[in-house]
């Protein structure tokens, strides 16, 4: 199941092709991290203002101008409130954006995406937060800090291949696995607790020395991710 959703979201079967003029955007940088193919072409000096045309699996979505879409991806992102609410073409980019695909990062900028999840759910003060560890000995160089963590109030599901026998942690549940079927993956969820629109999580597969994958801010991606999670695991 992890692998499926992994395939699902770093395949790009969206792509955005922006009309535009010499020097006039840098959309194709600011999707550089995102799960969607851009394309350049340019207009005719007397043509209509820029504009993108969305399409997703070979199918049109919409069109958005450009200036609007500059507009969008200012700091901070505002994502609607209800996404049955906007057009197509808008329901595609707001996906996008909830979606960062990265290649080949290393354990230490993996974990230094982890504990952005990880405080985010500490500042939150209530939820779900489930971590996979592959083996359970990874963990024990985050004990002290998952101690805070509990004592933060989360519900805390810590997953690994059972070489280690980890401490008692208020708040923390473990779940060992014995069959191999996620030790190459490094996955964490926060539900986001009180509030849905601080769920968070990220899924990530080892290839070699380093990892593939992606993180999101969606909060049905957040679930799908963490019901795979204890799926492959077969426990809880």
């Amino acid at each position: 199941m992890l692998d499926r959703i992994l395939e699902r979201l770093t395949r790009s079967d969206r792509q955005f092709t922006v009309y535009g003029r010499d020097g006039g955007t840098d959309i194709e940088e600011q999707f550089a991290a995102h799960s969607v193919t851009v394309d350049c072409r340019q207009l005719p000096p007397d043509g209509p203002d820029p504009f993108v045309v969305v399409e997703e699996a070979g199918e049109f979505v919409g069109v958005l101008p450009v200036t609007e879409l500059e507009w969008l991806l200012t700091p901070p992102v505002v994502r609607p409130t209800s996404p049955a609410a906007v057009s197509p073409g808008y329901r595609v980019l707001f996906e996008v954006l909830d979606e960062t695909v990265f290649t080949a990062l290393n354990r230490r900028q993996l974990d230094a995406v982890s504990k952005e999840i990880e405080d985010r759910a500490r500042r939150v003060g209530s939820g779900r937060l489930r971590a996979s560890f592959q083996q359970l000995s990874t963990f024990a160089d985050q004990v002290e800090w998952y101690w805070t963590l509990g004592e933060a109030g989360l519900d805390i599901h810590v997953y690994g291949a059972p070489d280690w026998e980890p401490p008692a942690i208020p708040g923390v549940t473990y779940h060992g696995y014995g069959d191999g079927s996620v030790e190459r993956y490094w996955v964490l969820t926060f539900d986001g607790g009180s509030d849905p629109s601080q769920a968070c999580g990220l899924a990530a597969r080892a290839d070699a020395d380093s990892f593939d994958g992606f993180w999101t801010d969606d909060a049905e991606l957040v679930e799908e991710i963490e019901h795979a999670l204890r799926a492959e695991a077969g426990v809880d």
